[in-house]
């Protein structure tokens, strides 16, 4: 098999500048002893075979597309069974790995935002991603409070990782050339084994309170029926994004306190 053509309901957009791949991979750290990578979407593994120059890293690579999976076969035999053929976001990780691992790759812009919150979901075993992605995206991810980009993603992900927006990539290292310019990333976890409040009510008065931005947390936490003394507070006088990561805590626990849903 020459090559794999791209497809674009998948948006794959695959990756032609070997110097650009070869700066993506040098981004990984594998702090803590971590040996274990997985890249997503490899499609004819520009990554993969500099990860591969890193005898130190365990690599598995996982694709849902079956020709790249057969080009990948064909071309890394030396994987073995490190070639999963599956859905990233269906994959029950564990069964991957026993303890801690990093991710790299060159995620589709169509569903970058759900690797994230699968990576949220998986926190305690991901230690690190190095990634490439829309611009637009990497931008909000690492944007700081009070930006005009900085949103859930944002806040969810700064709880519990630094952030690093390494370096931008033009459109044209790519096949097919996408309509938008990318950015690489990198997320190493932080020291926060766990938040200061109940974490599944943080995710909720995050996303709700970003529902619709131009409003007051006043009007976006409506659903919580908040006593008025609590509310008449001067943070409900603020907007979501005027808001850091430890002050979204801070609400949590005082919507924890106060509840009378």
């Amino acid at each position: 098999m020459s090559k794999v053509s791209p497809k674009k309901h998948l948006g794959q957009h695959f990756l032609v500048d070997q110097n650009i791949a070869v700066r993506i991979v040098e981004q990984l750290m594998l702090h803590q002893g971590v040996q274990d990578v997985l890249e997503i979407g490899p499609g004819m593994g520009v990554l993969t075979q500099y990860l591969l120059q890193h005898p130190e890293y365990r690599t598995t690579i996982i694709d849902i597309d079956r020709e790249s999976i057969a080009y990948l076969k064909e071309h890394f035999p030396q994987l073995g069974d490190r070639i999963i053929s599956a859905d990233f976001l269906k994959t029950n990780l564990s069964k991957l790995f026993l303890g801690q691992f990093a991710i790299i790759g060159n995620f589709p812009y169509n569903i970058s935002s759900q690797i994230f919150f699968k990576v949220l979901e998986q926190r305690q075993v991901v230690t690190e991603v190095v990634c490439m992605l829309q611009k637009e995206v990497a931008e909000r991810i690492a944007a700081p409070p009070g930006s005009k980009t900085y949103g859930i993603l944002s806040v969810l992900l700064q709880a519990f990782y630094i952030i690093d927006y390494k370096f931008s990539v033009s459109e044209h290292v790519f096949h097919p050339k996408p309509k938008v310019q990318s950015a690489v990333i990198s997320l190493v976890r932080n020291g926060v084994e766990k938040l200061a409040c109940d974490e599944k009510l943080f995710f909720q008065v995050v996303k709700m309170s970003f529902g619709t931005r131009r409003k007051t947390l006043r009007n976006c936490l409506k659903t919580y029926h908040l006593p008025p003394e609590v509310q008449a507070q001067p943070i409900f006088d603020k907007r979501a994004e005027q808001l850091s990561v430890d002050d979204f805590v801070g609400l949590t626990q005082l919507v924890a306190q106060n509840l009378q849903v």
